[in-house]
């Protein structure tokens, strides 16, 4: 078995962990969230839709996971895929995958202590919403191939 034969796996891996811990960080950032906007809802049940967006915004990290998972994919070819791109790949969805799980779970923090502040005080909604889209920056600037 030659490395040629092996590199396969290592893209293949890449594209697996790029959309595993994206969606990880989703489910945790939704999870989270939605632990946050049942309890707000119980005092404020008119700010439940308005506090929707950090549950949105973790989501949608599994959706990066999943683009990168694809374009990863569809890089691997049978004849001419060496080593070197085998490892690029994995890398690429090592890291994406990575930093969508950090990603969500920050939002999940973040969204979870917003939407109960915003309970509290409603002026404090834009605060919620900035660091909410802060804390999920870091997965969109990942690097992909």
């Amino acid at each position: 078995m030659s490395n040629q034969d092996t590199a396969p796996f290592f893209g293949f891996i890449g594209a697996a962990s790029a959309l595993v811990f994206s969606c990880m960080g989703a489910a945790y950032g939704t999870a989270k969230s939605g632990v946050g906007i049942a309890s707000m809802g119980v005092m404020r049940p008119e700010l439940v839709m308005k506090s929707i967006v950090p549950v949105v915004m973790a989501g949608v990290l599994g959706i990066y996971g999943l683009i990168i998972a694809v374009i990863i994919s569809t890089g691997v070819l049978p004849d001419k895929y060496t080593l070197y791109d085998g490892f690029a790949h994995l890398a690429s969805g090592l890291s994406c995958g990575l930093a969508g799980l950090a990603a969500g779970m920050a939002i999940g923090i973040v969204g979870d202590a917003g939407v109960r502040a915003n309970a509290q005080q409603p002026k404090l909604f834009v605060v919620g919403i900035i660091l909410s889209s802060k804390a999920g920056s870091g997965a969109v600037l990942a690097p992909a191939e």
